[in-house]
């Protein structure tokens, strides 16, 4: 299956060996469900006609727990002033797999804006890595936005953003201007395909999320044993935080040892396909994430992380492939050292 394996074929002599190559990068992206190409396909045939000042901020980052991984609700609170006007916090970490405590921020903001005389502050929310892995309900967690991208639960690559009532509860404004597209509120003809197939993703999620959530959860905690049975003493789960929820399917680990840094040992594989973090940080080079620096993560076990994200596809056969496969690739850099 496209997004799962390609592959290799690597010559040896007078022979050629033919190499199935494992997928475990679904944090970056994920390959659209067949329902989903199919939906696309549909509107291409049938859908294809026409559907239809800058200002300066004052941003305060606030740092996640070194022992939870999470962003804590009292340093939130501590760090709201009398201009706070937006809290924004992502649902749940792309490197970590950490969830963060989002309702209960949310009950606490609701209770302040109740208490103060003036305008309310807003909750915004970056779902991108929970949909499709948990249970995301917007009226349960309370935003007023919340962020969704199409190509981390199985659609394809186009995005688009919950408002809680638009431009009348909740305050909406364009940030182009032309057309009247979209409620006047974003300009330009609408890719009705791409929307089609967002639409299908989402409705599959819907029907089947507990089903893959299991899966997932299942599959990972597989490729967890596997890792310290492999890697006896010598594995570092960066995903581990104390009182912290994760997502089913994120996996962040590294093997310690000198000259095995992530992305060495990744470049090595020849049936892995992961990655050493988000792909929105690639331009880093190889220095150590600093999403796991934040969290407490010592730097030469950073140095050594990979992020392993498995999917709705990802078997055990695929696990037990990819842990021989660090294995030799660990083992041959230790004798090249």
């Amino acid at each position: 299956m496209y997004g799962r394996v390609v592959v290799h074929c690597v010559p040896a002599g007078h022979h050629y060996f033919v190499y199935f190559r494992i997928y475990m990068d679904y944090n970056a992206t994920t390959p659209p469900e067949p329902e989903v190409i199919q939906a696309i396909s549909e509107a291409l045939q049938d859908a294809w006609g026409n559907p239809s000042s800058n200002y300066i901020a004052d941003v305060t980052f606030v740092p996640v727990s070194k022992v939870t991984a999470r962003v804590e609700v009292e340093d939130i609170i501590a760090a709201v002033r009398p201009n706070t006007c937006l809290i924004s916090v992502m649902l749940a970490n792309n490197e970590t797999g950490v969830i963060m405590p989002l309702q209960e921020i949310c009950q606490r903001i609701k209770s302040l804006n109740k208490q103060r005389e003036r305008l309310r502050i807003l909750l915004h929310t970056d779902a991108a890595q929970a949909l499709g892995k948990i249970r995301v309900d917007v009226s349960d967690l309370g935003v007023d936005y919340l962020t969704i991208v199409g190509h981390k639960f199985y659609a394809p690559r186009i995005g688009a953003l919950y408002v809680n009532g638009p431009g009348t509860k909740t305050p909406l404004y364009p940030m182009l201007f032309g057309g009247g597209q979209e409620r006047n509120f974003r300009p330009g003809t609408e890719n009705t395909p791409m929307i089609a197939g967002l639409g299908k993703a989402a409705e599959l999620v819907t029907s089947n999320l507990s089903d893959y959530e299991s899966h997932m959860q299942r599959i990972k905690l597989y490729l967890e044993e596997r890792l310290q049975a492999v890697f006896a003493g010598r594995i570092r789960f960066n995903s581990h935080f104390l009182g912290s929820d994760i997502l089913p399917n994120t996996c962040n680990v590294s093997i310690l040892g000198p000259r095995i840094q992530g992305w060495r040992v990744l470049s090595n594989c020849r049936r892995l396909l992961a990655s050493v973090g988000a792909a929105c940080h690639s331009d880093s080079g190889n220095r150590p994430s600093h999403i796991l620096l934040s969290c407490g993560v010592p730097s030469e076990v950073a140095a050594n992380a990979m992020r392993l994200s498995v999917g709705r596809e990802t078997t055990e056969a695929d696990v037990d492939a990819v842990v021989e496969d660090l294995r030799e690739t660990v083992q041959l850099l230790e004798e090249m050292n």
